[in-house]
């Protein structure tokens, strides 16, 4: 099967984005799961306001995976700058009863934020605590766009690896998987670099750092192991057990590309079956702690649809 770490739906859609995108409906992201052979997914909160033209609040994120239990995973979300914004506003409160109606994670997170900023600080040691994983987009810079900003060799996420050693961090963004090689430069490193990889700081990172692992969605994480076929092979392997399938389906028209890829690496054993299932769904399952049905953790392999290539979002 396929858990998917990374979606994004709306019930209220409202203004759409000045490209004319939006985020699908319910309806619309099922149809797009079922036509690419995805069994589950996570729906991430949006609520940092940077750049964003339609929040999607925990709560309405519960709504939606309420109706849809077999399909949906839900995700909450916190701003640093909520509550007192301050250093000494305590999230627990607001984690713990996240966590008990069902949130099984925190992200999309992307205040427009220095990473080690102490407001940031204060969040991600309390998410720990709360013993919930976190799902992160880094930015390349502070103002015009989201995410928290890192300069090149990701100083400042090393240091909240480092400050916060129980908690899960599952990287993303441009900014993130271009430092899978040490070629990235400050005009690259928010694009998709082509050619060979030469190891880089995300995979000493995941070396050094056990609580750092990746979330291969989007044509960041795409990109990141295709780039270089031989490469990707062997990262796919080397983290394993750290690593998640996701799409970062964030508008109707977009279809996953890392699917079919990674149906195809099995049949042609180019990695090997335990990689697949762990990356495409066992990882999952066990970081977010999902019961699981016996018929849907030994569902066979049946018919794999071929998919139609689809840019992926812009900025992603």
């Amino acid at each position: 099967m396929f858990i998917d770490d990374h979606m994004h739906t709306s019930r209220i859609q409202g203004v759409r984005r000045p490209n004319g995108t939006r985020f699908p409906t319910p309806a619309e992201l099922i149809a797009i799961m079922d036509e690419s052979g995805i069994d589950m997914a996570v729906v991430l909160s949006t609520v940092n306001p940077e750049c964003r033209y339609c929040f999607v609040i925990p709560e309405e994120v519960l709504e939606i995976c309420a109706e849809h239990p077999d399909r949906f995973i839900p995700f909450a979300s916190v701003d640093p700058r909520m509550l007192k914004n301050s250093v000494e506003s305590d999230y627990l409160p607001l984690l713990s009863y996240y966590k008990s109606v069902g949130c099984k994670g925190i992200g999309e997170y992307m205040p427009n934020l220095p990473f080690d900023d102490p407001l940031n600080l204060n969040v991600f040691r309390q998410v720990g605590e709360a013993g919930l994983p976190l799902l992160f987009h880094i930015a390349p810079k502070i103002g015009g766009c989201y995410g928290c900003y890192d300069e090149c060799g990701l100083p400042r996420l090393e240091n909240v690896l480092r400050e916060c050693p129980h908690l899960t961090m599952l990287g993303h963004s441009q900014p993130f998987w271009s430092e899978i090689s040490s070629d990235l430069t400050k005009q690259t490193r928010t694009g998709y670099v082509s050619g060979p990889v030469t190891p880089g700081r995300v995979v000493e990172l995941m070396r050094k750092y056990p609580n750092l692992h990746g979330d291969l969605s989007a044509g960041s994480g795409f990109n990141a192991v295709t780039r270089d076929p031989e490469f990707g092979y062997r990262f796919l392997e080397e983290f394993q057990d750290r690593l998640y399938f996701g799409s970062d389906i964030c508008n109707p028209a977009q279809r996953p590309r890392l699917a079919p890829y990674l149906r195809e690496l099995k049949q042609k054993r180019l990695i090997s079956s335990e990689a697949y299932e762990k990356i495409t769904w066992r990882n999952a399952a066990k970081l977010f702690n999902l019961r699981l049905r016996s018929s849907d953790a030994e569902r066979s392999e049946g018919a794999q649809p071929a998919l139609p290539k689809a840019a992926d979002a812009p900025s992603r």
